[in-house]
């Protein structure tokens, strides 16, 4: 019966690892269309910053779930799974291919493993959560909530204060641990996955790429790119959009908080932590092939794998 489920490529990996290239080439190979697994690439007019396929890379290849809202919205990744699921049938009824491609782990976890069904957020506590974050900071209170949800607080990583956040609010609504919901969840896919992680081989390499990327990312015009942003209005640096690797980080250079050189720093220092967060999802993938960024027979290699 498992057989008989559609097969569903996956393309994951960390940040500026190659996703995007191999993607494309292995869409047109197998008359596949891409749904992007990535929370900023959603956003409109945010394209140097997020690395977005430009129109000439799309050419030819249906592109699913990017430039489906403005940088004032929220996308949850309850919406991000109802999303892909009603695209993976409406693609594979049409005798297409879905290839699933960014590094978004949350959200390929949520497709891959379910979503509990959590409480709705309360604004107040909220607020007195940012409050005590921004007073004691993320380290403490990723030690808060080892203390009330070892479990989770062993899922979520220091560094991830959204996550971190959210847990303690749950707990703070409902008085139970956010892990408690996770055994609810429904883990029933309507798909067949084949998972595919690319990664350079060393990780000096990834953060040479890194570097390398920024920089380019500043010479297509990035700062000009987050000076428009701010001039549209409506936005701050606290929305989900603006918390984006890199766009933070300009927007902190923009209104004078640290000079040219430190954002750089900060930026480059920001995408290989995400780097190292996307790596501890990704180590704990099964079933998946690793291929090497560098490795010029990576498609040669995909196709292989799943003829």
């Amino acid at each position: 019966m498992v057989d008989r489920l559609p097969q569903v490529i996956f393309i994951m990996g960390p940040t500026a690892s190659g996703k995007t290239a191999l993607s494309i080439a292995l869409a047109h190979a197998l008359n596949a269309e891409i749904i992007s697994v990535d929370s900023a690439l959603v956003y409109r007019g945010m394209d140097i910053g997020t690395a977005k396929p430009n129109v000439a890379e799309r050419q030819g290849v249906p592109h699913h779930l990017i430039d489906i809202l403005e940088p004032t919205e929220t996308y949850s990744t309850g919406e991000f799974r109802d999303h892909a699921l009603m695209l993976i049938s409406d693609i594979v009824s049409r005798d297409k291919m879905p290839l699933l491609v960014g590094g978004t782990m949350l959200y390929f976890n949520a497709l891959l493993r379910g979503l509990a069904v959590l409480p709705p957020s309360d604004p107040v506590i909220r607020a007195s959560l940012e409050s005590e974050f921004s007073r004691l900071g993320k380290q403490a209170m990723h030690a808060r909530l080892k203390k009330i949800d070892p479990e989770a607080a062993a899922r979520i990583h220091p560094n991830d204060p959204q996550r971190i956040q959210r847990a303690l609010e749950v707990f703070a609504i409902s008085g139970k641990p956010i892990s408690s919901y996770y055994q609810q969840q429904n883990t029933r896919l309507p798909f067949r996955p084949v998972k595919f992680i690319v990664a350079p081989n060393e990780r000096k390499d990834l953060h040479e790429l890194i570097e390398r990327r920024f920089y380019h990312m500043l010479e297509a015009g990035l700062i000009e790119e987050v000076r428009r942003l701010q001039n549209r209005g409506g936005l701050n640096e606290t929305m989900p959009s603006m918390r984006a690797v890199g766009y933070r980080q300009v927007w902190g250079y923009l209104m004078d908080q640290y000079d040219y050189p430190s954002m750089i720093d900060k930026g480059v220092a920001a995408t290989r932590q995400l780097a190292k967060r996307q790596f501890t999802w990704l180590r704990k993938e099964e079933n998946a092939h690793w291929l090497k960024s560098e490795d010029q027979s990576k498609l040669e290699k995909v196709l292989k794998s799943i003829n």
